[in-house]
């Protein structure tokens, strides 16, 4: 499975030179990549609470629409954020799309402060497939709370992706606590981090791919970089040989797993 991570900058509150980039990166791909991560919301960047309903989109609307012209001529697949509206509600999202079309749709369910005011909170830790892998997608600070990873493992998770808006000075924060949610669920974890500047904010970068046994196997700095990992599969059940956390655990969680179409499932959180 070879990914590439995309740490790149973005514009806030606009789409066009963010959607420019994305496509760009894409028709550049190495021909051996299955997949690109690229950050929290880079499609749109971090608009304020004036800007949303001008830049936020359905996921049928042509930013995606674009995206994914671009991934059926390069015969790739992408995580991506963006701002998404449906029926007057607006949601900080990420997408896993194929040439298949979108796989599976996130909307994150812990607002950092800056989010609040902005988007809704989504109540649904869903997983799906992808190339016979289940992927689970989360979003910033929700790797904050290691319920949220934990709740993706129950369902099967074997990789999880999480696009990333984290800036100074909490990079440290988000490096040890991708490193915890990877080994503690022993999984695979990429999260890849936005760098470069958006209002009074700096962005930390230090994007990591995690394995099963929690060893940091790929790591960049804080300048915009790319960087393409192979990651083993096999990995995921060799972290399991002599003990497995989800079987081991004592305390349950609340909520609902419900099973969806084509593979999918979600945890709905009780509110």
């Amino acid at each position: 499975m070879n990914i590439q991570l995309a740490q790149i900058s973005s514009e806030d509150g606009v789409t066009q030179p963010n959607l420019a980039k994305v496509l760009s990166i894409i028709e550049s791909a190495a021909a051996e990549t299955d997949l690109i991560v690229f950050p929290e919301t880079c499609l749109m960047g971090f608009p304020t609470a004036e800007q949303v309903a001008s830049v936020a989109e359905t996921e049928d609307g042509p930013t995606l629409a674009a995206v994914q012209a671009a991934i059926n001529k390069k015969q790739i697949s992408v995580a991506l954020g963006f701002a998404e509206v449906e029926d007057g509600h607006f949601y900080n999202t990420t997408v896993l799309m194929s040439p298949e079309g979108i796989h599976l749709k996130y909307r994150k369910t812990h607002l950092w402060a800056s989010d609040i005011g902005v988007f809704e909170p989504g109540n649904q830790l869903v997983t799906g497939m992808w190339k016979g892998i289940r992927v689970g997608i989360l979003i910033c600070f929700d790797i904050e709370f290691p319920e949220t990873a934990r709740a993706l493992a129950a369902q099967g998770a074997e990789l999880l992706l999480v696009t990333n808006g984290n800036m100074d000075p909490y990079g440290p924060v988000h490096r040890v606590l991708i490193t915890a949610r990877a080994m503690e669920n022993q999984i695979f974890a990429v999260m890849v981090n936005r760098c470069g500047t958006g209002g009074d904010l700096v962005f930390a970068g230090e994007s990591a791919v995690v394995n099963p046994f929690g060893e940091v196997i790929t790591a960049l700095g804080r300048e915009e970089s790319f960087a393409q990992v192979s990651l083993d599969m096999a990995f995921v059940e060799k972290s399991r040989t002599d003990y497995q956390y989800l079987a081991l655990r004592r305390i349950q969680q609340v909520g609902t797993l419900v099973e969806g179409n084509e593979g999918q499932r979600a945890f709905v959180i009780s509110e």
